[in-house]
């Protein structure tokens, strides 16, 4: 029985191995590959090896989509962060047996494609959308608000697909809370305000820079958001990159970015897993 257990273990962390090889492994090697490329109309890339993909990014023009980019996905998630965190804290105040259910309701919009739920708010958002009738039914408004094709409605599907990615490891880090604290605290008079500040919100640091990494990072690359809601006006670096790739036909160029991408996002992870670090030394030094 136990040389059986053994063989599927290693079966299991074979399979893993051999799946995270193939398919994000080499993929990403192929890709760094070929941003060091040149351009070639006929055959997508050829040789020699060149940084000219990696100095194009500084250009004035893709500078300033990068910059557009960090800040409607960095307004997405203050946003998240704002409407996320006393939603996690509400959840870990009700009765055990209702959590589930909550987590649920969070989680159930991961069952219908994104594409389809940005449609649907795509409808909603319209100049004779549901919001604009109901604004204009309780007489809020005279005329109907043209939201589509703007930043605020990219940043509102943004909000919208990637709120429970900052709401699920804001609960994880709120439900770790050790009650203790926070009545220890109260006992020796520290107000509501004090208790946040000083106990709840370092402790729950952790989860907030999660979060906000979970929608920062996914929010600058959903082309299709900018697509369907922006239009041709708005542009985040996804848009950028699908551009290279399908329409310019600039493998090396759209490789480079996607790579300039895959780094910003290793600094943030190393930024969260400093952060973490300095904290917890914190906590074990007071």
């Amino acid at each position: 029985m136990k040389i059986a257990s053994n063989r599927f273990q290693h079966s299991t962390v074979a399979v893993i191995f051999g799946w995270l090889l193939f398919f994000v492994l080499v993929p990403n090697i192929l890709v760094l590959a070929v941003s060091f490329m040149s351009s070639d109309g006929s055959n997508f890339y050829k040789m020699p090896f060149t940084l000219q993909n990696y100095l194009h990014l500084f250009d004035p023009l893709y500078a300033q989509v990068v910059w557009n980019s960090l800040y409607m996905a960095g307004i997405a998630t203050i946003i998240c962060l704002i409407v996320g965190y006393p939603f996690a804290f509400f959840v870990t105040k009700m009765p055990v047996r209702y959590r589930p259910l909550l987590l649920f309701l969070v989680v159930l919009p991961f069952w219908t494609n994104s594409l389809i739920r940005i449609y649907g708010l795509k409808i909603f958002l319209g100049v004779r959308g549901l919001l604009n009738q109901f604004l204009l039914w309780t007489h809020i408004i005279d005329k109907p608000l043209r939201i589509l094709n703007t930043e605020v409605a990219v940043i509102i599907g943004l909000v919208y697909l990637l709120l429970p990615f900052m709401i699920l490891p804001l609960y994880s880090a709120i439900d770790k809370l050790d009650g203790r604290l926070l009545e220890a605290a109260k006992d020796l008079g520290a107000n509501g305000f004090h208790r946040f500040t000083r106990i709840i919100l370092p402790l729950t640091m952790p989860g907030i820079v999660a979060g906000c990494l979970l929608v920062l990072l996914p929010a600058m690359g959903m082309f299709y958001v900018a697509d369907l809601l922006g239009g041709a006006k708005v542009l985040l670096v996804g848009n950028v990159i699908k551009s290279e790739f399908l329409m310019s036909r600039n493998w090396p160029f759209g490789s480079a970015i996607s790579i300039g991408l895959t780094v910003l996002m290793a600094l943030l992870i190393l930024v969260y897993w400093k952060t973490s670090k300095l904290l917890n030394k914190k906590m074990e030094l007071e």
